[in-house]
């Protein structure tokens, strides 16, 4: 069957009756043309196929890839998917985990090499220390100073350096110095030191002896303090101890009950310590049973060297508002005799 459609002029022929005559010379193709042309009629045509040339090539391909690259011709197919790696995850997350792990263990090595070797912080709890300390204190200790014994670390645990002290150097009169209670070598204790290895110590009449010499003492000021036996007036005294460092001293008067003490020995190894606020210290004129005794070498954690900040009693850590009701900025960064 022909898809042959018919022209107007077709149409016009067949209506009359008149059907078209085989030896007629318009039925006869005069040229190559026209014979192409009326074989058309009869037959579908076929696409005429495009020949490409060896030297011809797409300048993108089917899966969206750059231009082809001169030096190799690229045959275009179907795009790879690449399916997702888990270990990739897997490896990723376990560096991570890694890193975070090494930073903390940096971290902690830093603190303890800062805690133990170099410096600690400490906070005054009590009055014993007064006029130069003052409860709720911030102060440093720094750890060098006597050289570090097994009580040096400033943890829980106690270093495995045996009995003594390694790079040890000995405290000199006046210092104001932290160490462990002996009684049981765990409580920090913040004194003064009065008496070295080989020295007698005596208080007689409110007033401190050392090797049977009384120290001088000079009135400086007096003034009132609140204390659990409220309102007290209180005098300031500025000692000159041997070897001409100078202290300042308060204390309530004479009749106190630590005003009066035999003579004490101190032995070789051993520290006789005393509170600046002489009548409101427990310290090495008390036994060691209840207080404070004879303080072993080896107890010396160091030497407090500067208080880096201060509150007034009240103040809480869970309670914003009393850090700047409380605060004392006066004595914030004094360096201490």
């Amino acid at each position: 069957m022909s898809d042959h459609k018919p022209t107007e002029a077709d149409t016009t022929d067949h209506a009359e009756g008149d059907a078209p005559d085989a030896e007629s010379p318009a039925a006869t193709p005069e040229t190559p043309e026209a014979e192409f042309a009326a074989s058309e009629g009869d037959q579908p045509v076929e696409p005429t196929p495009v020949v490409t040339s060896a030297t011809s090539r797409p300048i993108w391909s089917d899966a969206g890839d750059a231009p082809f690259d001169d030096s190799k011709e690229k045959i275009p197919g179907p795009a790879k998917v690449y399916a997702k790696d888990d270990d990739d995850d897997g490896g990723s997350a376990g560096s991570e985990t890694l890193e975070i792990v090494k930073t903390i263990v940096v971290a902690l090595a830093i603190a303890f090499v800062l805690r133990v070797l170099l410096f600690q912080p400490f906070t005054i709890p009590s009055a014993s220390m007064e006029p130069n300390l003052y409860e709720g204190d911030y102060i440093v200790v720094s750890k060098w100073a006597y050289g570090y014994s097994k009580f040096s670390s400033g943890l829980p645990i106690n270093l495995p350096l045996g009995e003594g002290r390694v790079l040890g150097r000995a405290p000199e009169r006046g210092d104001i110095v932290v160490f462990k209670l002996p009684r049981d070598d765990k409580t920090d204790y913040i004194k003064r030191v009065i008496g070295l290895p080989g020295d007698q110590i005596q208080m007689i009449g409110n007033l401190l002896h050392i090797n049977g010499q009384p120290v001088e003492d000079v009135v400086i000021g007096q003034a009132e303090v609140a204390d659990i036996f409220g309102p007290r007036a209180v005098t300031q005294v500025r000692e000159t101890l041997p070897g001409g460092k100078t202290i300042t001293i308060q204390d309530f008067g004479p009749g106190g009950d630590l005003d009066d003490t035999p003579v004490y020995e101190v032995p070789q190894g051993f520290y006789f310590m005393m509170g600046d606020n002489r009548d409101n210290s427990i310290d090495s004129r008390v036994e060691q049973s209840s207080g404070v005794g004879l303080v072993p070498d080896e107890n010396l954690v160091g030497k407090a060297e500067i208080i880096m900040f201060s509150w007034e009693p009240g103040a809480s850590l869970w309670n914003p508002v009393s850090w700047f009701a409380n605060v004392r900025p006066s004595r914030f960064f004094r360096v201490l005799d």
